[in-house]
C-alpha cells in the first residue's frame, strides 16, 4: 500500500507532463494554425447568433484555454460553433445578449451535472456506422461552408486558393523544413504576404467584422435572478448543453481514433461545463468542441493540451494586439486550409466499402450523412443514425430467437424449447411459433435458454399460456432465470388466479 501511494503521484505527474510538455514544438505551431483559422469562423458564428464579433472571439479564447486544463481529450479544440450559434438566435433576438450570457452559464452547469452522472459513457451506444456518417457529413458541410467565398469572385481568389492547396500538399515534401513547419501555417503566411505585396483587392479577415481592441473582463450576466428568468433561459440552455455534449463526444471519439489514444468522456463533459461557465462570465457565447479545428490541430501535429491552450492564447493576442495584421489575412488562404480539412476528414474508404459492409451498416451511414447535410444539424443526423441502428439491432437480435418442439408420451405431451431473447421485436414471432390447434393434453414450455426482457415479452408468454388453456391443454413453464422470473411474477397474468385471455386474442 505505501508503495502504491508513492508511485501514484509519480505516474500522475508523468502523465500531466506528457500531456503538456510532450510535444511542445508541434503543439505551439499547430495552436498558431488553429488560432488563425478560428478568427473568421468565430466572427461568422457571432453574426449568425446576432451578437457582436467579440462575443464569439472571446468565447473561442475562453473555451480553448479552459478545456485545455479541464477537458478529458488532449488535443481537441473547443470554440464557438455554428451548430450552437443557430440555437441561440431566437433567445438573442427576443431577450438580448445578457440573457444569452446567463443561458451560457446555465448550459455549463447542466453539462457538469451530465459529467458527474457519467452520461458521456452513452457514447458506447453510438455505432461505428453513425460515427463514419457523422464524419462524412461534417466534411461535406465544411466544404459547403467555403462555397460562398468562391462564388461571384475574381479570378485572383481562385488562383490564391489553388496556390494555397498547392502549398499545403506540396510543402511537406520539402527536405527537413517540410517536416518541421505545418504546411497550413506556411500557406497562410505566404498568401498573406503575397496579397499585401501585390495589393490584391480580395476579401480578407477584416471584411468579416471588427476585431476587439481590449481584453475580456469578468462580469456577471445583467439579468434579474427570478423564476421567470430561469423559465426563459432553461429550454435554450438544455438544448445547448445536449447539442454541445453530443458534438464534443463525437469529436472526442474521432480524435481518439486519429491519435490512437483514449479519452475520459465524463471528464470532458465536466470540462465543457466549466469552460462554458467561464465563457459566460467573460461575455462569450455557449460553445463546444469543433471537429474541423480539431482536425486542423491533429493534422498540423498537435497532440497535447498545450495545443488547445496555445490556440486560445494566440487567438486573443492576435485579435487584440495584432488586429491590423490579422485583418489582412486573405480568406482564400483560410478557404484552402478548410478544403484540406474537408478532404482529410471525409472517410473515402467508407465509399469503397459500401458493398462489402452489411446493408444495414451502409444504410445507417448514408442516412446519417443525408439527414445531417439536409438539415445542417449534426444532432439530428446523429439521432437519426442511432435510432436506425437501434431498429436494425433489435430486428437482428429478434430474429435470433428460435422455438423448437418435440412430442412425448404418445403425442399427449409436447415440449417447446425456446432459445434466445424475447422482447418487443421478437414477441410476435414467439407467439407464432406455437401450434394452438393441435389436440394435446399437456404443453411444457422450456425457457432455460431464453430471456424475457420487457412487458411485451411477458405479455407474449401470457398470451401463449392462456391460449393453450383455452384449448383445454395443461401448460407448464419451466426454466425461467431469476431476472425473467422477477419480471413475470410482477407483470404476468397467466400465473394469477382467474386469469383469462381477452376476446379477440
Amino acid at each position: 500500500m505505501p508503495l502504491a501511494c508513492l508511485c501514484f503521484p509519480d505516474t500522475m505527474t508523468t502523465s500531466v507532463r506528457q500531456q503538456w510538455l510532450g510535444n511542445i514544438r508541434g503543439d505551439l505551431l499547430s495552436g498558431l494554425v488553429v488560432a488563425l483559422a478560428l478568427i473568421p469562423e468565430a466572427i461568422a458564428f457571432s453574426i449568425i447568433a446576432g451578437v457582436d464579433p467579440k462575443v464569439g472571439l472571446y468565447a473561442s479564447f475562453s473555451m480553448a484555454v479552459i478545456i485545455a486544463i479541464a477537458g478529458g481529450r488532449p488535443g481537441m479544440i473547443s470554440a464557438a460553433t455554428g451548430a450552437m450559434a443557430l440555437l441561440m438566435v431566437t433567445l438573442v433576438k427576443d431577450h438580448g445578449l445578457q440573457y444569452l450570457l446567463a443561458a451560457t452559464v446555465l448550459t455549463g452547469v447542466i453539462q457538469i451535472i451530465a459529467g458527474l452522472f457519467k452520461l458521456g459513457e452513452l457514447m458506447r451506444f453510438v455505432s461505428r456506422s453513425v460515427v463514419t456518417g457523422f464524419v462524412n457529413a461534417l466534411a461535406i458541410l465544411i466544404f459547403m461552408a467555403q462555397l460562398p467565398e468562391l462564388t461571384n469572385v475574381t479570378w485572383h481568389v481562385y488562383a490564391m486558393t489553388a496556390a494555397g492547396l498547392a502549398i499545403i500538399y506540396g510543402f511537406p515534401y520539402l527536405p527537413v523544413v517540410g517536416k518541421v513547419v505545418p504546411s497550413p501555417l506556411v500557406c497562410i503566411v505566404l498568401l498573406t504576404g503575397l496579397a499585401m505585396f501585390m495589393g490584391l483587392d480580395i476579401r480578407t479577415v477584416g471584411d468579416m467584422g471588427e476585431l476587439p481592441d481590449s481584453l475580456p473582463v469578468f462580469l456577471l450576466p445583467d439579468v434579474p435572478l427570478t423564476w421567470e428568468t430561469l423559465q426563459i433561459i432553461a429550454p435554450y440552455s438544455l438544448t445547448l448543453a445536449v447539442v454541445g455534449l453530443l458534438e464534443s463526444m463525437m469529436t472526442a471519439a474521432i480524435v481518439d481514433d486519429l491519435t490512437d489514444t483514449p479519452s475520459n468522456k465524463s471528464r470532458e463533459c465536466v470540462g465543457q461545463g466549466l469552460a462554458n461557465i467561464g465563457t459566460g462570465l467573460i461575455g462569450g457565447m455557449a460553445s463546444c468542441a469543433m471537429i474541423g479545428q480539431s482536425m486542423i490541430n491533429v493534422q498540423s501535429g498537435g497532440r497535447g493540451r498545450l495545443s488547445s491552450f496555445a490556440a486560445g492564447v494566440f487567438l486573443l493576442i492576435m485579435v487584440v494586439f495584432l488586429g491590423p495584421w490579422v485583418s489582412q489575412i486573405p480568406m482564400a488562404a483560410l478557404v484552402a486550409v478548410m478544403i484540406m480539412v474537408s478532404i482529410g476528414t471525409f472517410s473515402w474508404s467508407s465509399i469503397l466499402k459500401l458493398r462489402e459492409h452489411p446493408p444495414s451498416s451502409s444504410v445507417v451511414m448514408l442516412v446519417t450523412v443525408v439527414v445531417t447535410v439536409s438539415t445542417h444539424d449534426l444532432a439530428k443526423g446523429v439521432f437519426a443514425g442511432v435510432l436506425l441502428s437501434a431498429v436494425f439491432f433489435a430486428n437482428k437480435v429478434g430474429r435470433l430467437m428460435k422455438v423448437s418442439s418435440e412430442a412425448q408420451d404418445d403425442g399427449q405431451l409436447r415440449t417447446y424449447t425456446v432459445v434466445g431473447q424475447v422482447f418487443f421485436s421478437s414477441a410476435e414471432r414467439f407467439v407464432e411459433s406455437f401450434d394452438f390447434k393441435e389436440v394435446i393434453r399437456q404443453v411444457r414450455i422450456d425457457v432455460r435458454h431464453a430471456h424475457f426482457w420487457d412487458i411485451t415479452a411477458v405479455g407474449a408468454l401470457d398470451k401463449v399460456v392462456l391460449k393453450f388453456r383455452r384449448e383445454g391443454a395443461q401448460v407448464e413453464v419451466i426454466g425461467l432465470n431469476e431476472a425473467s422470473k422477477t419480471l413475470v411474477d410482477r407483470f404476468g397474468l397467466h400465473d394469477k388466479t382467474g386469469a383469462e385471455l381477452p376476446l379477440g386474442h
